[in-house]
């Protein structure tokens, strides 16, 4: 399996830790990437209401490159994910929309045919890796820990542009975290906002919304949360302590990267996957683990 890379904006900026562990994990699965190092903002945010055209542009380019490649491209922002989904079927379904876009690419002699997909890492080791292929490359078992999935809404919403999960009843990240020896923490929270599109207007509401979420996750037994969205990481990780705080609880809750857990389930070291970034301890965690695996390998008297 080969794919154009997109890293997205914060993985090469306020998360390196994501890129870092998904560099460190992929070739474990059996994909094989090519960045695009020539690629802009995939047009997340306000760009896209003062600029529509301007927005669908940014990822057209990106797009046209991976065309030019002859390769579909790979996500690892669930943000990304669902922009540029959105932006990938309003270029398929209007011709004069797309035509109108590649006037603007023109002038770097770029033009997007329509022939490219987006896909999310987590979408691709459900569907194209398989479930069965990762549980083969798990060496330290997860045991029983719990692990609570937190979607984030863009990798959901909107269905009609996304076509993956039920955004009611998501099961993807799910069935990643069985699949890796964990239990996953079933909570209404999970695909809910974290509150990071407001967090700089609406700071009250966006740290009520986040510490509601972690501590749903935490009360149904939560040892770490894991999400496919470095946004969503960096509201739930370093705004966790103003979001205890606000709602009155000690929530101390480590949140993973989505290429994190699964590095720690194929024996990565911490160290291989930027665990040491994180603003909430991951040790706890990762004292855990390292039980789980010692206890592992005595039953199979190599200890």
């Amino acid at each position: 399996m080969k794919y154009a890379l997109y890293p997205g904006c914060a993985a090469k900026g306020a998360t390196p830790e994501l890129f870092q562990s998904t560099m460190a994990v992929i070739g474990r699965l059996g994909i094989e990437v090519t960045e695009l190092t020539a690629s802009s903002c995939c047009g997340a945010g306000v760009v896209g209401e003062a600029d529509p055209d301007g927005a669908l542009a940014l990822s057209a380019r990106t797009f046209a490159q991976a065309e030019r490649l002859g390769l579909d491209i790979m996500t690892i922002c669930g943000t990304c994910q669902g922009v540029m989904g959105g932006a990938n079927r309003k270029l398929k379904s209007d011709p004069a929309l797309l035509q109108r876009v590649n006037r603007l690419l023109a002038p770097e002699r770029l033009a997007y045919r329509g022939t490219v997909q987006v896909k999310h890492l987590l979408w691709i080791v459900v569907r194209e890796v398989g479930l069965e292929k990762l549980a083969d490359e798990v060496q330290v078992t997860l045991g029983d820990l719990k692990i609570a999935p937190f979607y984030g809404c863009y990798i959901l919403r909107p269905s009609g542009d996304l076509g993956f999960d039920d955004p009611e009843h998501p099961d993807s990240l799910d069935k990643v975290i069985r699949a890796v020896g964990a239990e996953p923490v079933d909570y209404g929270g999970k695909i809910k906002c974290c509150g990071f599109p407001i967090i700089l207007e609406k700071e009250d509401i966006a740290l009520a919304m986040n510490g509601a979420n972690l501590k749903e996750a935490k009360d149904g037994g939560a040892d770490a949360m894991v999400t496919p969205c470095p946004l969503c990481h960096m509201s739930l990780d370093i705004y966790q302590e103003r979001a205890g705080k606000k709602i009155g609880a000690n929530l101390n809750l480590p949140v993973l990267h989505l290429p994190q857990m699964l590095g720690l389930a194929m024996g990565v070291p911490a160290g291989e996957l930027g665990l040491q970034r994180h603003l909430v301890s991951v040790d706890p965690f990762l004292e855990k683990v390292e039980e789980r695996h010692v206890e592992r390998h005595k039953e199979k008297g190599q200890v």
